[in-house]
């Protein structure tokens, strides 16, 4: 049955501590990420190819991290492995400040990419077990918000720091950093431990898992839909001012139109959708990726450069609101497909196929770019019709799939 829409809002007052925690981790976090290349070319001697390589060193060892979190959350519970993977990035952000050799910031990175990986495979275990059912998709969504709400806070702060441009402004960004995950460990202390109820089955184990053919297309699923979120980072702002040759605040203008899009009409379109069968959800969340593409895609057509930026601007709306229409429901239909005595396992994989597209999109999405803005966009709309696909197998397969939004 469907419940009322007060029922379902997100009881914040009763988690406010897990709330803040995740706005002052996302704060951190952006405030690093749009300047962490040019932290070390001003902190350290090394070169942009020798701290790119660390980095991709250590964010590749960093891939099984995730997995072998699972089993972790899945026997202890997840709140000390989320606290573990606080303090593994407060250590990480730390080390950064004395790193001054290509080893030094593989490990410190390798620490935050870890740290990173373990963070996002049980933080779904916790918000599942803090939400009831019914409210699941309004959580993640509110979550989503407040997350994209930090980053945006956090870019504003970065980008305080590199206009100033001194050494101690860069410094400042890291030691910032390394406080929020102190932080966040602190009010997560007060969050419930998620951890399977006693006499819950969890025979089996990874093998189980990976045997759960029903479970795979999900991961498949996510794997599509992580392709296209990373497209927001990696080619959407090089196409527009590289490609098309439109002015540099037109990346900015992107950024910002996904960042206040997510972070208030997320919630408002979840509460709508209310009702409404997951999976068709999904398909169309696909649908307006497909759109997004096509319509930057149509900006390489505009001789006008106002009209390429209005154009290039509806895209990313229509992009975004594929985002904001899949996020939420993708994160649901994950944990509640997963038992409760091995949610953690399950959600590792699931993540798995998060970081595996952060892995291969910077190469297959800069690849593509280069080839020419047909190849790069009409891809990702072949990766949208596949997202759809799945959204739609799984609908049929996946019980979560095809229950509406906000039931029970």
């Amino acid at each position: 049955m469907t419940i009322s829409d007060r029922a379902t809002h997100p009881q914040i007052a009763s988690h406010r501590r897990f709330v803040a925690a995740i706005l002052i981790d996302s704060i951190g976090t952006g405030v690093f990420i749009p300047v962490s290349m040019l932290y070390f070319l001003a902190t350290t001697s090394l070169t942009l190819v020798q701290v790119g390589a660390a980095l991709t060193t250590a964010g590749l060892l960093a891939l099984p991290a995730g997995l072998l979190s699972g089993g972790l959350v899945d026997r202890y519970g997840a709140k000390p492995v989320l606290q573990a993977a606080n303090l593994a990035q407060a250590l990480g952000f730390a080390g950064y400040l004395v790193a001054d050799q290509t080893w030094q910031i593989a490990l410190c990175a390798w620490l935050n990419s870890a740290g990173r990986a373990v963070f996002f495979g049980c933080y779904g275990v916790t918000v599942t077990a803090l939400a009831a059912p019914g409210q699941r998709e309004r959580w993640f969504g509110l979550l989503g918000s407040v997350r994209n709400l930090g980053y945006a806070l956090g870019g504003l702060l970065s980008a305080f720091a590199v206009t100033i441009g001194t050494h101690g402004g860069y410094t400042a960004i890291v030691v910032v950093n390394a406080l929020s995950y102190i932080a966040a460990f602190a009010l997560l202390q007060a969050v419930p431990n998620a951890r399977p109820k006693p006499g819950h089955d969890a025979a089996g184990g990874w093998p189980r898992v990976l045997r759960d053919r029903r479970y795979l297309s999900l991961v498949a699923h996510q794997l599509c839909f992580a392709l296209s979120l990373f497209a927001l980072n990696i080619a959407i702002p090089v196409y527009a001012v590289n490609v098309l040759g439109l002015p540099g605040w037109t990346a900015g203008a992107v950024f910002t139109l996904n960042t206040l899009m997510v972070g208030f009409i997320q919630g408002i379109v979840v509460r709508r959708l209310s009702g409404r069968i997951r999976s068709r959800v999904l398909i169309a969340g696909h649908a307006f990726f497909a759109a997004g593409y096509l319509l930057f895609l149509a900006a390489d057509q505009m001789a006008a450069p106002a009209l390429a930026i209005a154009v290039v601007l509806l895209g990313t709306g229509c992009y975004t609101f594929g985002e904001i229409l899949g996020g939420p429901i993708t994160s649901t239909v994950a944990a509640e497909s997963a038992p409760d005595a091995l949610r953690g396992r399950y959600l590792a994989l699931n993540q798995l196929a998060v970081t595996g597209a952060g892995a291969v999109a910077p190469v297959a999405l800069s690849g593509l770019l280069s080839i020419g803005a047909a190849a790069i966009w009409l891809t990702l709309v072949g990766v949208s019709v596949l997202g759809a696909t799945l959204a739609a197998v799984i609908g049929r397969g996946v019980s979560a799939a095809q229950n509406r939004i906000g039931s029970v």
